[in-house]
């Protein structure tokens, strides 16, 4: 879908169930204790309001922040990893790599594919053309020419 037509059936199909659910979690709350845990889940949601539903307002935001999940999850797991690193300089260098293959899952492109281009383009690559080497400006090659 274009960014206009998702924001338009954002503000028709989501936006009515988003303001009903404004209108009664101050309701819901009252019926609990303050203490509660769903009380602080209604206040949490409350105090977040406004980045919750900016959605509402543009279609090319995402509706949800997986893709942004996935990865913390992986700079989770990284952090475990990077114990064993051995030096300073190789901390740097994981994270670089780390930072490259996000990269590429972001834009749909397998890491392998392009390390092993790029490792094998770039002695050869004149420093004017290596911005199209970054993950984002980068074509896979075609297959079967």
């Amino acid at each position: 879908m274009s960014i206009q037509d998702r924001l338009q059936l954002r503000q028709s199909q989501s936006q009515p169930i988003v303001t009903e659910l404004r209108d009664k979690l101050p309701a819901w709350k009252q019926t609990l204790l303050p203490r509660h845990p769903v009380t602080a889940s209604i206040n949490y949601v409350l105090n977040q309001w406004k980045p919750l539903t900016v959605f509402l307002s543009d279609g090319a935001i995402a509706i949800h922040n997986n893709i942004a999940e996935q990865e913390m999850k992986r700079i989770a797991l990284n952090r475990k990893n990077s114990l064993f690193v051995g030096s300073a300089r190789g901390g740097e260098t994981a994270a670089i790599l780390s930072s490259f293959t996000s990269t590429c899952r972001r834009h749909g492109i397998d890491p392998q594919v392009y390390f092993t281009q790029l490792l094998t383009n770039l002695p050869t690559t004149p420093v004017s053309q290596l911005e199209k080497w970054l993950p984002d400006q980068w074509q896979p090659p075609l297959r079967g020419l």
